[in-house]
């Protein structure tokens, strides 16, 4: 019996020390880190930190109390921060924070939030968030803290994670909403974009129209052109045709250099506005932060100012590309009329020069005779030009003194009379000289006493047959 007493009070005592340890075992659940402080060993360390499984607190000496890792939303409502332009901005976000994990993050929890409420543990996470929030954005521009929100939330993040570490906590998400700003700089930004994106598109849509045309221009050149060279090829004789052409082709360059220069007109206007958008929106916000007022005045005066200014520079440089392209037309024009005309007179010329040259061929190659062939040809006309010299003139009468008396050697008056008249008239030499031409030796020299002789002779076979009938009347 005495045995059976001492078994069954073992059993008992074993079954009450497994109650005891059982109800001094404390398990973690996975969405809880359980605090074990008081005495855990180890020198200085004030607390040990379990996430999952379990451990045995023991009593008087120990205590345990769990953190819950529950998500906490956070909404930041940042008004006013300060960018590295000194531009207040408004920059609404919700941050996504618990409690961390890792191992010496856990202690730091333990440490700094075991005993507070979530609520409690949010408020101590958005005040945090607020001031490196404000920090992260004065080093920024504004233009970056607008566009590239990827490097926005990289900084935040990661001056967020360092001072979230100190106590306990973690970082799990950043959501930054709409950045606005108190001058309007950022809609600036935006319409100045949207008006950059248009104006490319209408410049690319322009271009594209602008190359149809020139291709299209072009074709028709080339046909125009191959058309114009067959047609030269064909006759010579259409050199009037090839200028009309050429009027042609300068009137089509003419309106290819119109339609590119209303091109170019239009690209550098539509470039102007969107830099005078620009610089307008620019000037606004930079005048806003001094003085809304006084930049809405000088908006209304300025700008308009500024703009009839690049239209009327606008229009007087597409009136002087338009007048230079006009001359430039009617200076091609003229130029190819001139080459038509040089090249007919060149023709002209080297048919002439092929003819002297067969006429020199046909002289035996001697350059005199042909010379001469030249003059003979032209001998008629020369003796009727010195035949109407003297055409005109009236002669009434021939009265002829006659003293007769003759010494048997200078003839009757009518010999006399015939030879006085032949040596006034002027030789054939000097006649050809008097032209410019120098006759040939072997043409004959006036010799004066045989002309006279001869004459004489003639004078007296005329005189003879007056003579033999003066008996008879």
């Amino acid at each position: 019996m005495a045995a059976i007493a001492l078994v069954a009070g073992l059993i008992v005592i074993l079954l009450i020390a497994l109650l005891w340890i059982s109800s001094r075992y404390k398990r973690c659940p996975s969405d809880r880190v359980l605090v074990i402080y008081g005495r855990v060993g180890g020198q200085g360390q004030s607390a040990r930190c379990l996430h999952g499984g379990g451990a045995l607190v023991w009593p008087v000496i120990q205590g345990y109390a769990f953190l819950d890792l529950t998500p906490l939303p956070i909404e930041i409502k940042l008004q006013g921060a300060l960018s590295q332009q000194n531009i207040r901005v408004n920059t609404p976000a919700t941050f996504t924070v618990g409690i961390s994990t890792e191992p010496g993050v856990m202690q730091n929890a333990a440490e700094r939030l075991l005993g507070l409420s979530l609520e409690e543990i949010e408020n101590l996470a958005r005040d945090i968030i607020f001031g490196q929030m404000r920090v992260v954005i004065a080093t920024m521009p504004i233009e970056e803290i607008n566009a590239d929100r990827e490097k926005l939330i990289t900084n935040i993040t990661e001056s967020l994670e360092i001072e979230l570490r100190k106590v306990g906590l973690r970082l799990i998400n950043v959501n930054i909403q709409d950045v606005t700003d108190e001058s309007g700089y950022i809609d600036a930004l935006g319409r100045e974009a949207a008006a950059r994106a248009i104006n490319e598109a209408k410049i690319k849509v322009a271009e594209q129209e602008r190359d149809g045309d020139i291709g299209a221009a072009e074709a028709q050149r080339e046909r125009r052109i191959r058309v114009a060279e067959a047609n030269a090829t064909a006759t010579e004789g259409e050199n009037e045709s090839q200028v009309v052409i050429a009027n042609s082709d300068s009137t089509r360059r003419q309106q290819e250099a119109e339609a590119e220069r209303a091109a170019v007109t239009a690209e550098r206007v539509t470039q102007a506005r969107a830099a005078e958008e620009s610089f307008a929106a620019e000037g606004q916000a930079e005048q806003a932060r001094a003085s809304r007022d006084k930049a809405s005045q000088e908006a209304d005066i300025v700008v308009p100012a500024e703009v009839e200014r690049e239209r009327v520079r606008t229009l007087a440089e597409a009136e002087a590309d338009r007048i230079r392209l006009v001359k430039g037309g009617e200076a091609d024009g003229q130029r190819l009329l001139m080459e038509a005309e040089a090249l007919g007179l060149l023709a002209l010329l080297t048919r002439r020069a092929e003819g002297l040259g067969a006429l020199v061929n046909n002289a035996g190659g001697n350059p005199q005779l042909a010379a001469l062939l030249l003059v003979a040809e032209q001998m008629p006309n020369l003796v009727a030009e010195q035949v109407k010299a003297i055409s005109n003139l009236k002669i009434d009468q021939v009265t002829v003194w006659d003293s007769g008396g003759s010494d048997g050697r200078t003839g009757n008056s009518t010999a006399n009379f015939l030879s006085g008249l032949a040596s006034s008239l002027p030789p054939i030499h000097d006649l050809a000289a008097q032209v410019g031409i120098k006759l040939p030796a072997y043409l004959g020299e006036l010799d004066d006493e045989s002309a006279l002789e001869r004459l004489r002779e003639i004078a007296d076979q005329l005189d003879q047959p007056s003579t033999e009938d003066s008996p008879g009347e």
